[in-house]
């Protein structure tokens, strides 16, 4: 099967898709449940474009063939029909676009972990930093957030955070923070340096799409749930009772915990959040481990091992290491503006895709 015929049966499908959602979404039975209701609505949002872009481009195409033919007797639609070719040809280049393989959790809202890593108290000082930066860049797009777990360092920052960003539309946060995934480095002076040498910092991001319970099933036999005292900065107890909770998944090993909260009953839900999104990240992973090297691109178009960036404070410089993006306003950028780099990374990851389709 050729590449157009493949597209061709991909968008016949997507408008099949398209035309079972608005039948779904027009059923009042659908919304008794939200959650369920929200999830289709997001995917229906998702096709729009494509849908949209798909009938403008069978309009012009139309208004093409009609122009070609009136040109053939009068010379004067022979301009229209150039102008035509062109929107054409926007469209279908568009339409290409919107049709590559997208990840599967591209639609969903994050659970997003900053920790500290390399370079001791500095590094958890810029976890701290990264963390008001995403949640500026949040504010800037309306997107809701959430704390839900967060261990303070004792100069301050954070030794670990994990937080919760999620869109109050049908906007898919993943397809936008994916990209932040890896270790990202600081260059800059401490605040505890004295003779003014500038230090090398790194600090792990984590970007898991937001599982929902449909998604993942957690056997509660599968669970083992310690509680514990929430505690601050230095270890010191901040609360006289057994707030906090741990919960180890047996069958993976995979230990998540929760102290935000002063309920045990709210932070064993915080925790049972990042749990099935760490399932749910895990299955993903394996799934795109036994595919082939194009369908792991094609999930994921960033090694999340890799150092992604570096922050140089003296010369106030962005570098993204992977597409060789910079960007001299650092101050703007920890104060949320991270749509340009974030722009050519999606940029890049899209070429990739059509050239592997190519």
């Amino acid at each position: 099967m050729s590449s157009t015929d493949a597209g061709s049966d991909r968008l016949a499908g997507l408008l099949a898709e398209h035309r079972e959602l608005e039948a779904e979404l027009a059923d009042p039975a659908v919304h008794a449940d939200a959650a369920r209701a929200r999830r289709l609505g997001r995917r229906y949002a998702r096709l729009a474009p494509v849908v949209e872009t798909s009938r403008a481009l069978d309009a012009a195409t139309d208004d093409l063939a009609t122009a070609r033919e009136l040109g053939a007797e009068d010379p004067s639609f022979a301009r229209e029909a150039e102008h035509l070719q062109a929107t054409v040809t926007e469209l279908t280049g568009r339409l290409t676009e919107l049709l590559l393989p997208k990840d599967p959790d591209d639609d969903k809202d994050v659970i997003l972990e900053v920790k500290a890593g390399e370079g001791g108290a500095e590094s958890a000082l810029f976890a701290g930093d990264l963390l008001r930066m995403y949640l500026r860049y949040a504010e800037r797009r309306g997107w809701a957030t959430e704390v839900l777990d967060a261990v303070p360092a004792e100069l301050g920052g954070y030794k670990d955070v994990a937080v919760a960003i999620k869109s109050r539309t049908d906007e898919g946060v993943f397809a936008r923070l994916k990209f932040e995934a890896g270790v990202h480095r600081v260059q800059r002076v401490p605040v505890t340096e004295s003779q003014g040498r500038i230090h090398t910092s790194a600090v792990g991001v984590l970007v898991l799409p937001e599982a929902e319970e449909v998604d993942v099933s957690v056997d509660p036999n599968d669970l083992r749930i310690d509680v514990f005292r929430s505690s601050g900065p230095g270890g010191q107890s901040v609360n006289t009772t057994d707030s906090a909770v741990r919960i180890t998944h047996l069958p993976t090993g995979i230990v998540v915990s929760s102290q935000n909260e002063k309920s045990q009953l709210q932070n064993r839900e915080s925790a049972l959040r990042v749990l099935r999104s760490r399932l749910l990240a895990a299955a993903r992973e394996e799934a795109a481990a036994t595919a082939s090297d194009q369908r792991r691109s094609q999930v994921r178009t960033v090694d999340r091992s890799e150092r992604v960036r570096t922050y140089n404070y003296p010369e106030s410089r962005l570098s993204d290491h992977r597409v060789g993006f910079k960007a001299h306003n650092l101050d703007q950028v920890l104060d949320g503006d991270l749509d340009p780099v974030l722009d050519a990374l999606t940029t890049a990851a899209t070429a990739e895709l059509l050239a592997a389709g190519s």
